[in-house]
């Protein structure tokens, strides 16, 4: 691989860190992305033209859709920024596939399967001498559930994020934009119990060894419990609990724009993807809200049906 394609992937990486807010996660894929795309190559990628392109591309016939449109997107972006940037006259990308996807709902769990969850918990409270860690578990699962927070912001909260007389908190999301999310009364007793057992001098709420618990051992208690409540722990994980919380709260009644606040969506369209999971409920508000729903029907002289 040539010094000068690292030179432009690192540019690149700066470029969309600092300007389009991109997050650390985020970047590396990119970056592992456009090393493997210069590798293919021979480290050319920052000069390939379109058949270069065509090459490329096939070394991903084996991928998934979703796979092949990830790096193809990334690559669009890359070129796009090389062109304006004025390394390069041109913009090969077009060469690029462009694969069609169909977009898969989200994985959720209905109420029932949410109440089990919490019933387990309550178990383990109810015990004689419940553990510091039984505290701990009814915290996380009351904010995941309760605000819908993401995996990485809900285990690097602050130890100070919640007070116990504000009725939400300030949650730093996806490349370090924050948000107001509401917290519920319940998730707001559960963390203040489980405080007496966080040091005072603790940074995070939910502190470790190396700092705060790792998205990994989050994963690793949901899916313990899962299991301890008779669900498949293959089907719950936190963004599981984050879209049911979703989900839930738009067949209470929510509106799109205030969930797209509460998830912190950058565009309404990926929150839209939970009206199609709760098509129900839309049917029976047609039925039931819409003005003509209060209106019946009556035969008319002539046979035909007409509102009355």
């Amino acid at each position: 691989m040539s010094a000068t394609d690292r030179d432009l992937i690192a540019r690149f990486i700066e470029m969309m860190a600092a300007e389009q807010g991109v997050a650390a996660n985020t970047s590396a894929a990119y970056a592992s992305d456009l090393l493997a795309a210069s590798s293919l190559t021979g480290g050319k990628l920052g000069n390939a033209d379109a058949d270069m392109l065509v090459t490329l591309s096939s070394h991903w016939r084996d991928l998934a859709n979703s796979s092949v449109a990830r790096k193809s997107s990334v690559l669009r972006r890359f070129f796009g920024f090389l062109h304006e940037e004025g390394f390069r006259d041109d913009n090969p990308s077009a060469a690029l596939p462009k694969p069609s996807q169909v977009r898969a709902l989200p994985k959720i769990l209905d109420t029932t399967e949410v109440d089990l969850l919490f019933a387990a918990i309550e178990a383990k409270l109810a015990q004689p001498a419940p553990a510091s860690t039984d505290y701990r578990l009814s915290a996380l699962i009351e904010l995941l559930y309760g605000s819908g927070l993401r995996a990485t912001e809900l285990v690097a909260l602050p130890r100070s994020a919640i007070v116990s007389d504000k009725p939400f908190i300030i949650v730093k999301g996806k490349g370090a934009k924050e948000r107001m999310v509401p917290i519920s009364n319940r998730a707001r007793q559960a963390v203040g119990t489980w405080l007496a057992f966080v040091p005072e001098k603790s940074r995070f709420l939910f502190p470790s060894r190396a700092g705060h618990i790792s998205r990994i051992r989050l994963f690793q208690i949901i899916k313990a419990l899962a299991a301890q409540s008779g669900l498949d722990p293959a089907k719950v994980s936190p963004h599981v609990l984050r879209h049911a919380f979703a989900t839930h709260l738009l067949a209470g009644g929510a509106n799109l724009r205030s969930l797209q606040a509460m998830l912190g969506h950058v565009d309404i369209a990926t929150t839209q993807i939970y009206t199609h999971v709760d098509s129900s409920r839309l049917v029976e508000l047609v039925n039931r809200r819409h003005p003509l729903a209060m209106r019946t029907l009556t035969r008319g002289a002539t046979g035909s049906n007409r509102q009355s």
